[in-house]
């Protein structure tokens, strides 16, 4: 059992401004016992890995539960001798008491928008008839749970606009329940089905389309690999034991099936995916009570997907042949690749995404990270560009066929979500909503500048913080990545952000690759073997930071989440002295195992597999848990939940074990395990201030700053 020595001064002095050194007192603890089992040996293309914390990946276990709590006791008797963790609470408290109403959904005569108070743990949906009719709740996910633990996930209106189907999740899991309520009556039907997981609910006809699991193991619901993934179809009114397999593939187990229904009910398209990038694609005649399922896409070398259709012709959103990504046309009779023409042909920046409103389409596009909104005709010839409220980030415009009005919201890094409304004959904007924060920013600045990695690549990355601040090299600097899965990361306001900000931190978010941020090629450059591209970014972008006195090393703290997670992870242990903080959140850190639980084997496509060899030993370069050495690492907070079946909190168990068994140096080695809690979507307003009170308490205290 090791035994740690951390300096803290006393309350009334810590970290004090004046030039005198503050009195400090010693307190010592002692690190959870966390036993070794060294008899766990793997062995690898005949490279034996010993394992010896694989008993903390039985999350059910007593020793598991125990280790657990003894982790959290210590982590929270650390935090709470920081004086100025209530502080940063209130602070937290105080700036997301604001209303926020969410952009509308028209549904024939209903509107359907969320809005919380400020003090909500949970957004609340909202109903009403026509624009300017009276207001009711439709569903309130904070009576649903005590704690606000269970959260209201996706919404789906039926075609005639009788029904809603939505989905809830306790405690944060990816599992779903999937619940039907009469819109006219507001009452509940008997309609529920159980184990739903990575899906939509599809209407057609007098039921929907979903994707699910059969149930798990009891005892393993968290943790045991998703497999046979299939699409039902469930009519309403009925149980879910008679919904049909309309969908599923016998011979490859670990394939996921999403569908989706033109808006005229003529099509059903279905992607399966093995991985994270990557689909097939096949597409039913729904109009022919006997037609079968017709194969578009088979090969998973590009992702492909059905828009719309107009009468017999699809519109499919592709990268094939367009790393930034175009739309094409074809019909059902010619579904190869050869004869898809080209609808929105590809440029020199992203297509995200097409939605069509009223007898417009609107084309979504990421340039230099930034949106930008071009207006098609229904042929697909540009009419002209929305004008935005600034540089930011679009959510692209929300409306349907036939309708004149749509609705979008624009967001920065200083700007909160506000939403808007447009008349798509006209193609007028007008404010719809904007909230009222007590945050000014025109206080602060945002840049986006560029640096030169390892290898020459040229990466952008914005920094945000108060204006006149000074660039001396004292300023206390969050730096944030992810670099993966195709996911871009944008500018977008955070109240959590802000008050780091508030507090004289600078923020930093740099465009690792693994992105989508720059098309396909930018995410092929940092996955499999380009992985280590995107450390390699991360640290350039440290050490950018540092050289142009922005921060030092003193002052700077690394975060990510998830596959940011690992990011952090990787480069705290291949750089150990690049900061002084790092927090990996919920991170993907044992890469030899991670295939082997809940959803991991989709990501083999991004990371590779360790049985493949060549796999193995590139992972074996970079997996954070084997790569912890003995060394001086910076303070560290891990970051997990007890309920996280996206990435198993085993991850986190095994590298915060390590790194309290090698680390050399004097900085805590802590792990925060939240309860009730999963991979991050819908945790509830209070855990997310009790959350984000802990982290900025952990790092401001291990920066040397003090919060007044």
């Amino acid at each position: 059992m090791k035994i740690n020595v951390i300096a803290i001064a006393s309350a009334a002095i810590l970290f004090s401004c004046s030039s005198e050194v503050p009195k400090e007192e010693t307190i010592t603890y002692n690190y959870p016992d966390s036993r070794q089992d060294t008899t766990v040996v793997d062995d690898y293309f005949g490279t034996a890995i010993t394992d010896p914390y694989r008993w903390l990946e039985n999350d059910t276990s007593a020793e598991t539960g125990e280790w657990v709590a003894a982790q959290n006791a210590l982590t929270n008797d650390y935090l709470a001798k920081i004086p100025f963790r209530g502080k940063l609470k209130e602070q937290l408290t105080s700036l997301w008491d604001y209303e926020t109403i969410g952009t509308p959904s028209k549904y024939g005569e209903y509107y359907i928008y969320t809005k919380n108070d400020g003090k909500q743990n949970q957004s609340v949906y909202y109903i009403k008839v026509g624009e300017d009719g009276n207001e009711e709740i439709l569903l309130d996910p904070n009576t649903m749970s005590d704690d606000g633990t269970t959260s209201v996930g996706g919404l789906s209106v039926s075609k005639d606009h009788k029904y809603l189907g939505y989905t809830f999740s306790e405690s944060g899991s990816d599992w779903k329940e999937i619940v039907v309520m009469n819109l006219e009556t507001k009452e509940m039907l008997t309609d529920k089905i159980l184990w739903s997981k990575f899906s939509g609910i599809n209407w057609f006809k007098d039921g929907f389309f979903y994707s699910g699991y059969e149930a798990p193991k009891k005892g393993k619901e968290f943790s045991n690999k998703n497999e046979y993934h299939k699409l039902f179809y469930h009519k309403i009114g009925t149980d879910q034991t008679e919904d049909k397999i309309i969908f599923e593939d016998k011979e490859h187990p670990l394939r996921n099936h999403y569908a989706s229904v033109t808006e005229d009910c003529h099509f059903l398209s279905v992607q399966g995916v093995e991985g994270t990038s990557g689909n097939s694609l096949h597409v039913k005649d729904l109009s022919k009570s006997s037609s079968d399922f017709v194969t578009f896409i088979a090969d998973f070398d590009n992702d492909s997907y059905v828009i719309d259709n107009n009468g017999e012709t699809l519109l499919i959103f592709t990268d094939y042949k367009a790393p930034n990504k175009r739309v094409v046309k074809t019909t059902i009779n010619t579904p190869e690749k050869d004869s898809w023409t080209d609808f929105i042909p590809t440029k020199d920046y992203v297509l995200e995404n097409v939605s069509i409103v009223g007898d417009k389409m609107f084309a979504k596009y990421l340039k230099d990270v930034q949106s930008k909104i071009e207006i098609l005709d229904m042929e697909g010839s540009y009419i002209k560009d929305l004008e935005l409220p600034g540089i930011g980030i679009c959510s692209g415009i929300s409306g349907d066929k036939g309708e004149n009005t749509g609705y979008y919201s624009f967001t920065s890094f200083t700007t909160p979500r506000s939403s808007y409304k447009i008349n798509t004959d006209d193609l007028t904007s007008e404010l719809y909503f904007k909230p009222t924060i007590n945050f000014n920013p025109d206080n602060y600045v945002t840049e986006q500048v560029r640096f030169k990695s390892k290898d020459g690549e040229s990466i952008p990355m914005f920094v945000t913080h108060k204006k006149g601040l000074k660039m001396d090299g004292s300023n206390p600097t969050l730096l944030y990545g992810y670099g993966g899965f195709q996911i871009s990361i944008k500018p977008y306001f955070s109240v959590t952000n802000a008050v780091f900000m508030q507090n004289g931190g600078i923020y930093a978010v740099v465009t690792l690759r693994g992105g989508n941020e720059f098309g396909e090629a930018w995410h092929k450059a940092g996955m499999l073997n380009n992985k280590q591209n995107v450390f390699n970014d991360f640290i350039a972008a440290g050490n950018y930071l540092k050289d142009n006195k922005y921060t030092s090393t003193e002052k700077l703290a690394i975060h990510g989440r998830s596959n940011g997670g690992l990011l952090v992870g990787a480069v705290m242990t291949q750089e150990p002295d690049l900061a002084a903080v790092a927090l990996p959140g919920v991170g993907v850190l044992d890469m030899l195992r991670y295939h082997k639980f809940t959803i991991g084997w989709a990501w083999a496509t991004e990371y590779g597999s360790s049985d493949k060899e060549a796999d193995f030993k590139n992972l074996m370069t970079y997996s954070p848990l084997h790569n912890v050495k003995p060394v001086d690492y910076p303070a560290t907070m891990i970051m997990t939940a007890d309920h996280d079946d996206r990435v198993v909190p085993a991850h986190s168990f095994k590298f915060a074990a390590e790194l309290q068994k090698q680390n050399t140096g004097t900085n805590s080695m802590l792990i925060r395990i939240e309860a009730k809690a999963g991979h991050g979507a819908g945790k509830p307003k209070n855990k997310l201030i009790d959350e984000w009170a802990d982290v900025w308490a952990f790092t401001f205290f291990n920066l040397g700053v003090n919060i007044k």
